[in-house]
């Protein structure tokens, strides 16, 4: 029996998002270093833009195609085109994870509606999530070949494969967790959130700068490259920070606000040269 995991659209947005982004990057590469000059920065640039773009588009290619067979032997995982198969004798533990948990990516990829790669669990340990959305909870397995967390929407996945595992399914609330032991969660820390959104919308006003002004008013090409490297710059920083947070919130906070610095020169450099040069 082949059972598909809860419905969310993390596929489809990683494909919007890749499209936008990594079109824009190319573009705007190409458009601020067009001249023979700038040829070997540009090649620079371009090449590590297209590598990443590839390793992108087969992480989104896996959003789509999550799936969790059960058959007489095994439990087939599927992501992609990988097969991860766990014989019902390897399975140790099957635990009903209620609640949100606090996970802290190691490994990892993820964006509203898909969660993929190493992440650790606070009061769970180090797990594989193989999953689309599981703020609400997950089942995660114990087994001989590690953790896995996976998110079935059919909720007869978790009955039938307690039948054929032959182990009974220990329900862990993590809405009821010591606090001790399920830590400072990322999600609900309002100042790392707020540090989040503040680069988010320095992002927009360099972009509403870009297009709103720069291509039309004959400013210099370069002002296009600061969004392409202030976007890279989001992504980048915005993973460290939530890689940092599990061993140090103040770490990941700064790296935040490194960024927001960074932007922040970004953008007056983008005015100086609107309508100043």
């Amino acid at each position: 029996m082949v059972y598909k995991p809860k419905k969310a659209y993390g596929g489809l947005l990683g494909l919007v998002m890749g499209i936008v982004m990594f079109s824009f990057a190319i573009w705007g590469i190409n458009y601020s270093l067009g001249e023979a000059a700038d040829r070997a920065l540009r090649m620079m640039l371009l090449v590590p833009t297209y590598m990443f773009a590839v390793v992108y588009a087969y992480l989104v290619i896996g959003a789509f195609f999550i799936r969790y067979k059960i058959e007489d032997n095994a439990l087939v995982i599927a992501w992609g085109l990988h097969r991860k198969k766990i014989a019902w004798s390897d399975i140790n533990e099957i635990i009903d994870v209620k609640g949100r948990a606090n996970l802290f990516p190691l490994l990892a990829t993820s964006w509203n509606g898909y969660m993929y790669g190493v992440y650790s669990a606070r009061g769970l340990g180090t797990l594989r999530m193989i999953s689309t959305v599981a703020h609400d909870g997950f089942i995660c397995l114990k087994t001989k070949r590690g953790m896995f967390g996976i998110t079935p929407e059919d909720p007869a996945f978790l009955s039938e494969m307690v039948s054929k595992a032959k182990k009974a399914a220990e329900i862990v609330d993590m809405d009821q967790m010591d606090p001790e032991t399920y830590g400072k969660a990322i999600h609900k820390d309002e100042h790392f959130a707020l540090f989040v959104r503040l680069n988010q919308v320095f992002l927009i006003i360099l972009a509403g700068l870009v297009f709103g002004f720069a291509l039309s008013t004959g400013a210099p090409k370069i002002i296009v490259l600061l969004l392409v490297l202030a976007l890279a710059l989001y992504v980048f920083n915005s993973g460290n920070a939530h890689r940092l947070y599990q061993f140090s919130p103040t770490a990941a906070d700064a790296t935040l606000l490194l960024a927001l610095m960074v932007n922040g020169i970004f953008i007056i450099l983008s005015v100086v040269g609107i309508w100043f040069m």
